[in-house]
């Protein structure tokens, strides 16, 4: 049975409405519809619960929480549902901090290789126990990309934001970006390119659905928003400097896969658009030891360069499809 979109929305909003008043959060509102197992149809304190037919109805007809090819508006997290993925340290990790701190409302999934080795996450999830939900996610296992997928689409049902913030540049004793041709090596080219290009497409590739599904719901925005962070080095047009082969050349195919999907996206008219962002020299891990000769007043702060970030997100229209911008604004040169 295959039921109307609206009516389907109307359904379940109607079946969960009474719990809203029992000061449960929405993430653990929305699973109630997977998890109500009555045989008939019902109505208990108010509320009509469904039948399992109905419930299985429901779920073989939704594609990432509720969204068909139908114009359907459930679900709608107020504040929106955002994604960070590599948010245990730098700037990964300041994203989900400002999105938390700079509003009472929305909600973030962080994901990252070891949650439990996460120390500035836990922290971060004592003092937003009900507004953020940690997830393990290695960009280089694919099986933990869907496994991530899923436990969002179960726990929300969709997303309006999701950055992309991991990224490699130096590994003791196994990666060192190359000053000369004669230092580059085959394994620092493939764990560049697995790490910095291949990760973040394939997440996106999982969480496309659920991107599609949320929209601009929930948000100022009339659309989601993919964010991945690049850097000015992947740009070939203003590559004036040559050298660190693994990183540039990684950046760049990051850059080019991004816009691949922005073009594909802009045919089918999802409610989606894809950007590239350039964070400037930030002081971070990755950074750290090579700012000897970063000029004064350009290394950045965590704080400083997410929220510049932040704020080209929030401002992201339709427009900016497939653009690639520093973090002043200012789009930069493929």
């Amino acid at each position: 049975v295959k039921f109307p979109c609206q009516w389907r929305c109307k359904v379940v909003a109607f079946m969960i409405r009474p719990f809203t008043n029992l000061n449960h959060s929405p993430e653990k509102i929305y699973p109630l519809v997977n998890l109500l197992s009555m045989n008939t149809l019902a109505k208990s304190g108010g509320a009509w619960l469904v039948s399992p037919s109905l419930t299985a109805a429901l779920r073989r007809t939704s594609v990432a929480g509720f969204s068909t090819s139908e114009t359907c508006s459930f679900p709608n997290w107020e504040g929106g549902v955002s994604m960070v993925q590599g948010a245990s340290r730098g700037l990964g990790l300041e994203f989900v901090r400002q999105l938390l701190e700079n509003s009472k409302k929305g909600y973030v999934v962080a994901t990252c290789r070891n949650p439990k080795e996460a120390t500035s996450l836990s922290d971060l999830k004592k003092r937003f126990s009900e507004r953020l939900f940690i997830q393990k996610l290695d960009v280089t296992d694919e099986t933990t990309i869907e496994e991530s997928a899923e436990s969002v689409r179960e726990r929300y049902g969709s997303l309006n934001l999701l950055v992309n913030a991991t990224g490699i540049l130096s590994i003791p004793g196994v990666l060192q970006p190359e000053t000369t041709l004669s230092k580059v090596e085959k394994s620092s080219l493939m764990l560049a390119y697995e790490v910095n290009a291949v990760g973040p497409i394939l997440v996106m590739k999982h969480m496309w659905p659920l991107l599609k599904a949320g929209g601009g719901n929930g948000t100022e925005r009339e659309v989601a928003v993919v964010a991945n962070i690049s850097a000015r080095v992947g740009s070939i047009g203003d590559n004036r400097l040559g050298g660190w082969h693994s990183y540039r050349a990684s950046k760049t195919a990051l850059n080019q896969l991004t816009k691949n999907v922005s073009v594909e996206l802009g045919r089918r008219k999802d409610p989606v658009v894809c950007i590239l962002l350039h964070p400037g020299t930030v002081d971070t891990d990755l950074s750290r030891p090579f700012q000897r000769n970063v000029p004064e007043g350009k290394l950045f702060t965590k704080a400083y360069s997410v929220q510049k970030l932040l704020h080209i997100i929030n401002n992201a229209k339709r427009q900016d499809n497939g653009k690639f911008f520093a973090w002043d604004g200012q789009e930069i040169p493929w």
